[in-house]
């Protein structure tokens, strides 16, 4: 029987748990050239990126800006946001319709939990979720995701802060299984997810 394809769930935080934040530019302006490659080499793997219809538009449309040129980008996130065309996608909505403009992007209009789970059956290389964290709670909810991981920025954004990430998740006990330190500052922590009922008893794992 083949291996069945392993998911993961990848998220940009901050320290108080925003995914974004009023008036803070795109990676709250922190991101390095460290980070930068190591995003460029991330997309560039052998993986399908599943996403919902928001963050579809919003990061199809920083594709298309950087590939045009728009002078918003340094040179390390022009070849980010570009390299991205390249990567099979697949988009979860019934709001947007086919064909999708960005390249290699393919819409699926039902259930996505059972896309998922239906696809973790079939494909063998990574599925890595980008942004959409309403599709993200639902992953885990449904004890899909093999894999957590986070790069958590170092700022507390209790004002400004945006989409809080964790609002609607089930509890769930988080295995560490890497973690590293990008250009000095930023932090990446991968977890074995488990989703759990209740709070362990005194001396349950």
């Amino acid at each position: 029987m083949a291996a069945m394809s392993q998911l993961m769930v990848d998220m940009i935080i901050t320290l108080d748990g925003f995914a974004s934040g009023e008036g803070w530019p795109g990676w709250w302006g922190l991101e390095g050239p460290e980070y930068l490659a190591w995003l460029q080499q991330e997309a560039g793997g052998d993986r399908t990126y599943l996403m919902g219809a928001n963050t579809y538009r919003l990061m199809s449309g920083m594709s298309e800006d950087a590939a045009a040129g728009g002078t918003g980008y340094s040179p390390d996130e022009s070849t980010s946001l570009t390299g991205l065309a390249a990567v099979p996608k697949v988009v979860f909505s019934s709001s947007l319709a086919a064909p999708l403009r960005w390249p290699n992007s393919e819409l699926v209009a039902g259930d996505a939990v059972e896309a998922v789970r239906q696809m973790k059956r079939t494909h063998d290389e990574l599925l890595s979720t980008l942004g959409s964290l309403s599709l993200c709670r639902s992953l885990v909810a449904a004890g899909l995701v093999d894999r957590f991981r986070l790069v958590v920025f170092p700022l507390i954004t209790g004002r400004t802060g945006r989409e809080r990430i964790y609002d609607g998740y089930p509890d769930v006990a988080l295995e560490m299984v890497d973690s590293r330190i990008f250009d000095g500052r930023l932090q990446l922590l991968e977890y074995i997810p488990r989703v759990i009922d209740r709070p362990p008893l005194t001396g349950e794992p």
